[in-house]
């Protein structure tokens, strides 16, 4: 293994020294992982992902991680991630669009177990005709598998995500996996300014003794963790097994959120929180919408902005007071479905101020001008 020095994740995140490194999204992940101390990636290609795990390879080569394989698909990869973390492992693996609608069984499978997986999405279309352009349509079939659920806004974000989401998975009160979402293309093969810690330094080493749920040994078979068996016995042993282990799940992601504010500083980020008219985000669109606020603050125009950047557990608390001044609420997304204007209307009392809109997918782009409109639409209805 390269020599590094392993510090705590609050010097790793906030405190070590960082240099500008001119690179793309995928390659941030790359240099997340170099100083996350993996012990094992597991990987399938799948276009927008591919380059980040071949470059998570590439490390393996360089000895930053301790072992590494291309598995036969998307379900294999999760699966055998699913089975090395069970055996004490921290482990780390991405996909994409298709690809995670392919492993779609594990993921509640990782949650159930327990298990402190890091996984990094690379969103894409899922839809016929195919499409592998930019879409985040997937992070809605995850909302309620159990998974911590964070969305980046940059390159930045998704390198200072994964390092966080390890600190915040691996708390043994929380212990559950986390996904980290980037919508592909525009994060993943962009290139812009990151800043990075010295690639001399990683995370502690992950001791899955602190574990809720023991690692599989000779000494704790599989029999004793998994709740397989209960299957087999009575329906009312099964309802009690099943109604109160996803309680437990529900409560670690609630108590997650502490740490999401020690190593996120919070789940949102709030710019003029005072306007009148607020616009809530997250991922790419966020990026968009800073230039909508940029130039309706040229016209004189006052615009607010949140950035969502914890989706799951959802930042109810903190979205209902950064709301309660706003007469309007627009909520652009890179989807059709429009999931976070779902979220955001389901705490909300008064939803009724609420826009979905603009919504763009299937590789559609969000300039500003789309953004300025529906805001111009409620100056004009005023």
């Amino acid at each position: 293994m390269n020599e590094q020095k392993t510090v705590s994740a609050e010097h790793l995140l906030s405190e070590a020294k960082r240099e500008k490194a001119f690179i793309t999204g995928s390659e941030a992940i790359a240099e997340a992982v170099k100083r996350a101390n993996i012990d094992m990636a597991i990987a399938y290609p799948i276009t927008p992902q591919s380059e980040s795990m071949h470059l998570v390879g590439d490390l393996y080569g360089q000895g930053y991680i301790k072992d590494y394989y291309r598995a036969e698909n998307e379900f294999a990869v999760m699966a055998a991630v699913h089975g090395a973390s069970l055996g004490g492992g921290r482990v780390f693996t991405a996909t994409s669009g298709p690809g995670t609608l392919r492993a779609m069984e594990e993921f509640p499978a990782w949650a159930s177990a327990r298990q402190p997986i890091v996984c990094a999405f690379m969103c894409r279309g899922v839809a016929l005709p195919t499409s592998i352009q930019p879409e985040n349509i997937e992070m809605a079939f995850l909302l309620d598998s159990g998974m911590i659920m964070f969305h980046a806004e940059n390159a930045q974000d998704y390198f200072d995500m994964v390092i966080a989401g390890y600190a915040i998975a691996e708390q043994p009160e929380v212990h559950l996996p986390v996904g980290v979402f980037a919508d592909g293309f525009f994060v993943t093969h962009t290139r812009e300014v990151v800043m990075l810690p010295p690639d001399n330094l990683k995370l502690e080493q992950y001791d899955c003794k602190y574990a809720p749920v023991p690692a599989f040994d000779m000494e704790n078979p599989p029999a004793r963790v998994t709740r397989d068996p209960l299957i087999n016995k009575s329906n009312f042993v099964s309802y009690a097994a099943n109604a109160s282990w996803h309680q437990e799940i529900l409560a670690a992601a609630e108590r997650s959120r502490k740490y999401i504010d020690r190593f996120m500083g919070g789940p949102i980020e709030i710019e003029n929180g005072d306007a009148d008219i607020l616009i809530i985000s997250s991922g790419t669109a966020v990026s968009q919408c800073r230039e909508a606020v940029k130039a309706m603050k040229a016209e004189g125009i006052n615009l607010g902005l949140v950035k969502v950047k914890a989706v799951r557990p959802f930042p109810e608390k903190e979205i209902i007071a950064a709301t309660a001044k706003a007469s309007t609420i627009i909520i652009p997304e890179f989807n059709a479905g429009g999931w976070l204007c779902r979220e955001v209307k389901s705490i909300l009392n008064n939803n009724s101020r609420v826009i979905g809109a603009p919504r763009v997918f299937g590789g559609m782009p969000m300039p500003k001008e789309i953004i300025i409109d529906e805001v111009k639409k409620v100056i004009k209805n005023v």
